[in-house]
């Protein structure tokens, strides 16, 4: 990975983390008028979406980025320039996924050669494969182990394939039923968005309706209100007035929580009750 690629995954990981948001719109809008007000970095909100498509997703190729926006992307992130960030920068999950095991065996295993006594076994998996804490603490066997393995990875396989797995999970190897899969056709407003849930949801604290994709994945509260403006606002964002209350959202509709009719953002609202 490129470490340009780096540095925009690292600036939309820790945009998600200061404005609370996982979309790449609503990072990117965030980061426009934070970047701007903050470190003096004039870039709107379309071209860091572009960024995202390009060096995240994937979607579109890769574009060139000028070296003093890369300078001031790499301070947002905690560096003093990309010079900085290139010599330096460690991705935290690099050894998350690195788990070592070693395997002692028993004197009176004559079947085992003596070299397998001290085997090291390091396994790095980008799927996020952990070694289970039981494996680790009671020191199973080589037979465990390559069991556990054959199941993940015969399982893995299956997946991929998108047919129902010949190898149970390792909790019906220890005797437990397996757990059928639920559908979740129903969600429920968490604040600030739209969350999946079974429409058999029992929380009362959950009010469910049926699941639309649209509003799951578009309808957002806007939590920080500070960081709207006419410029970045208008024509984009709609409001709900409470009982003096403001709230702003990502598209059209109903508000979650008293059910009154949205309402386009105007010049004035936005002036008021947002950003400056």
């Amino acid at each position: 990975m490129s470490k340009i690629k780096l540095l925009i995954h690292e600036v939309f990981r820790q945009g998600e983390v200061d404005t609370g948001k996982n979309t790449k719109n609503g990072i990117a809008l965030f980061l426009s008028v934070y970047l701007k007000e903050t470190l003096q970095l004039s870039i709107d909100e379309k071209t860091l979406v572009r960024y995202y498509d390009a060096f995240i997703a994937g979607t579109k190729k890769e574009i060139s980025i000028e070296p003093y926006k890369l300078d001031i992307l790499s301070k947002y992130v905690g560096y003093a320039d990309f010079a900085d960030f290139s010599r330096t920068f460690v991705k935290k999950d690099e050894t998350a996924n690195k788990t070592t095991v070693k395997i002692n065996v028993d004197e009176d295993e004559e079947s085992i050669t003596e070299k397998f006594s001290k085997l090291i076994i390091n396994i790095t998996n980008e799927q996020h494969f952990k070694m289970p804490e039981f494996v680790k603490q009671n020191g199973m066997g080589i037979v465990g182990i390559i069991l556990i393995a054959g199941v993940f990875f015969a399982n893995r396989t299956q997946d991929d394939k998108k047919q129902k797995p010949l190898i149970p999970a390792f909790g019906q190897l220890l005797g437990a039923e397996p757990e059928p899969l639920k559908e979740k056709n129903c969600m429920y407003w968490d604040k600030s968005e739209y969350r999946l849930a079974d429409c058999e949801d029992k929380n009362p604290r959950h009010d469910l309706k049926p699941l639309d994709s649209v509003l799951l994945k578009h309808f957002k509260r806007i939590n920080r209100k500070d960081t709207l403006n006419i410029n970045n606002a208008l024509g984009v964002t709609w409001y709900s007035k409470f009982y003096g209350n403001v709230e702003f959202f990502t598209m059209d509709g109903e508000d979650p929580e008293n059910g009154r009719e949205l309402r386009a953002s105007t010049a004035y609202i936005i002036q008021k009750y947002a950003g400056k």
